[in-house]
């Protein structure tokens, strides 16, 4: 018979006090994440550092994947739970643009500042410390809890999850990611996939532009009507909103810089909101290329590229939305554990980015909700910050939730 653990206001008081000791500790950890550089498929430093916080603070079986992420666990029951956050972090492009040094975690006024504070560091610290914090206060014997502090986030985001998913045993009954929420409650993002248009053109003399046909021109067309099916797409979800495409690069080939290109490639973020697929977004794109002319190819893009460890695992760069019903256990839960932390109603965040949940629920339909310190306004800018004081509400909602969910799903 497995004795139930309730949250009532003296666990959730002592739930409080232990986050407020462990403030200082978490601080440190988040400081020094920040200062170790760790982009996509450059990782290992920031793992190990992960490995080293959670041997200190008794997880078991700490160990790395074969791809490069982090998992430790407390409990040993049957039900599963599982919280993650991603360790890697997009680039620095120009650091005289940055008012601090992106790796030295600066503090002022209450705020860190560095690259990967906001996403997803601040979460890694706060959720490493939070579920060490849920152990303190006594785990339900049927529970096992895992934290995974994944890679290729940045680069393939989800990619962590498939593997996690489909080459190991973890089969969490719901997963809990520490996305930069500012202390909102997700349970829904939209998708997206990553898709290429190529033209080609003949190359001749650039003095002499008439005898060929020039490649940018052929894409000319097809830009100015990529950006109209934008403005045309019509899916709109209720908490989602509409999906959206956005041409984010392009690039021509040619013999030189005096000769008429023969080439031209456009990137394409498309992103999916619920009740679009994958499918019907590239045959709107090749549709929009067929009516520019002959001369131009529609690609879906694909990851193949070795993690940190030199670990391949294919991919196609189709990451689909999801949502969690409201009325779920995995929702209930995050909202009452959010309520109890803030002393408020949270409110409901609408996240415009992508998230490892596109794996977990949008590929697996796992329960997934998303909670975690920081603005995602931040994420991937010069001012890339979190307010430290989101540290402590972020940690006891993750030591909370374990209980709260069994209590949600009793309810049900």
């Amino acid at each position: 018979m497995v004795e139930p653990v309730t949250a009532d206001r003296e666990f959730e008081k002592a739930v409080g006090r232990l986050a407020e000791q462990a403030s200082p500790k978490c601080v440190q950890f988040l400081h020094d994440l920040v200062t170790l550089p760790s982009p996509s498929r450059g990782e290992r430093l920031v793992c190990e550092r992960v490995m080293r916080e959670m041997n200190q603070l008794g997880y078991l079986d700490v160990h790395l994947d074969d791809m490069g992420n982090v998992l430790g666990r407390f409990g040993s029951g049957p039900r599963v739970l599982a919280f993650d956050a991603h360790v890697d972090t997009v680039g620095i492009s120009n650091p005289t643009h940055w008012r601090h040094d992106p790796f030295r975690g600066i503090v002022t006024g209450g705020t860190m500042f560095g690259r990967g504070a906001s996403d997803q560091k601040g979460g890694v610290a706060a959720v490493v410390h939070g579920v060490a914090l849920a152990d303190q206060m006594g785990l339900a014997n049927d529970l096992t809890v895992w934290v995974t502090a994944t890679v290729n986030g940045e680069d393939c985001v989800g990619l962590a999850w498939q593997y996690l998913l489909n080459e190991t045993d973890l089969r969490p009954e719901v997963v809990v990611i520490a996305m930069p929420s500012h202390l909102g409650v997700c349970y829904g993002q939209r998708g997206r996939m990553e898709v290429e248009v190529a033209t080609t053109g003949v190359s001749t003399h650039g003095s002499q532009p008439d005898r060929g046909r020039n490649a940018i021109y052929e894409m000319v067309p097809i830009i100015e009507g990529l950006r109209a099916l934008h403005s045309e797409l019509e899916m709109n979800h209720p908490m989602l909103g509409r999906g959206s495409l956005a041409v984010t690069g392009i690039s021509s080939q040619s013999p030189s810089l005096t000769a008429v290109p023969d080439g031209c490639t456009i990137h394409i973020d498309r992103r999916l909101t619920i009740g679009e697929t994958a499918e019907d977004a590239q045959a709107q794109i090749e549709r929009v290329a067929a009516a520019a002319g002959e001369h131009a190819v529609v690609r879906l893009l694909h990851y193949d590229l070795p993690s940190w460890r030199g670990f391949t695992y294919p991919t196609d760069k189709v990451f689909p939305a999801w949502e969690t019903a409201g009325d779920s256990a995995a929702v209930k839960a995050a909202m009452a554990s959010a309520e109890r932390v803030l002393g408020r109603n949270p409110r409901i965040h609408r996240s415009a980015f992508s998230s490892n949940g596109c794996a977990t629920a949008g590929m697996y339909g796992i329960p997934t909700i998303g909670f975690g310190p920081a603005d995602e306004l931040h994420s991937h800018t010069v001012n890339d910050q979190i307010p430290l004081a989101q540290l402590k509400p972020a940690m006891a909602f993750y030591a909370l939730y374990p209980t709260l969910y069994l209590e949600a799903g009793r309810d049900d």
